[in-house]
């Protein structure tokens, strides 16, 4: 997932290397998140989402926003936000009017437009593909798990949001090893032990690995946000797909196997395309999840 355009463009100018990256395992590389990617071929307006597609306006996902969108957000009645870019009596604000704020930490690799990057650099591990201002970092580094546990989660949570969103938990898709499993496993249950709600963006890899060995999601979180389980972005000229079938049975089979072992579930798509749009709706219907279908990338 990914945050402000503007802060990508500042931020390309300041790279440094994250050292070497590591070939890739796992079925398919679509399984990584994509959240917030600028694409202006397919780029509406946000505001226009649910006339164009019919979104559920029970869930919205919001990352790229500043205070400047809050009007964006009054449809929804649970919002996905960067508490980075609010102060307190912001959030406060949409709480006032009956919404739900979750807010966006990054707990499996590092951008260098963070306040901390510097402090964490030596942590990292590898490029993030396709997002040159992004590392993947060491969560097996006890100097990274403390960061994220005793400093980063408090500090949001002390701005009064609902749940925090975890993302980049794939980092055990890309670096399969015992140790990073293991210390996404401590962050996970570090999070939970904040007494707050904690929804996992992604993470197939890693949470199917923790059901089948512990059979017991909710000690890790509450629930999971899966993108592109219908829809697909291709990157070659940056457009709008169905997915492969393949791949929706994939991705369709995971969160079927969250919701058995008592997690929420929440699907966040791309796609212009009403049919498609149509089928998301449908399929989450019978399965009571929340989704959000988005418009364009940029969740703003």
């Amino acid at each position: 997932m990914k945050r402000k355009l503007f802060f990508m463009i500042i931020c390309t100018a300041l790279l440094v290397g994250c050292g070497v990256s590591k070939e890739k395992p796992g079925p398919a590389a679509d399984s990584q998140d994509t959240l917030g990617t600028v694409d202006s071929s397919n780029a509406s307006d946000p505001a226009d989402t649910l006339d164009i597609v019919g979104s559920d306006a029970s869930y919205g996902v919001f990352i790229g926003a500043g205070p400047e969108d809050l009007a964006k957000m009054l449809d929804y009645d649970t919002v996905v936000i960067d508490a980075q870019y609010f102060d307190r009596a912001q959030i406060e604000e949409l709480q006032s009017t009956g919404h739900k704020v979750y807010s966006y930490i990054n707990v499996g690799s590092l951008e260098n437009f963070r306040p901390y990057y510097q402090d964490y650099q030596q942590y990292t591990l590898g490029v993030y593909e396709h997002w040159e201002d992004e590392c993947w970092v060491d969560v097996s580094a006890a100097e990274w798990q403390d960061f994220i546990l005793e400093e980063l989660a408090p500090d949001i949570l002390g701005k009064g949001v609902d749940g925090l969103f975890v993302d980049n938990v794939d980092v055990y898709y890309v670096y399969p090893d015992r140790e990073i499993f293991d210390g996404t496993e401590k962050i996970l249950k570090g999070l939970k032990s904040l007494d707050t709600y904690v929804v996992i963006n992604g993470g197939d890899n890693f949470v199917t690995k923790y059901i089948d060995e512990n059979g017991a999601f909710r000690d890790i979180a509450d629930g999971v946000n899966q993108e592109s389980v219908f829809s697909r972005i291709e990157w070659d000229d940056d457009t709008f797909s169905e997915n492969d079938p393949k791949e929706q049975e994939y991705f369709r089979e995971y969160v079927e196997k969250v919701a058995d072992n008592g997690g929420d579930v929440y699907l966040l798509e791309y796609t212009t395309d009403s049919g498609l749009a149509s089928k998301i709706r449908e399929y989450c219907s019978q399965h009571g999840f929340k989704y959000y279908i988005s418009t364009t990338l940029e969740l703003l």
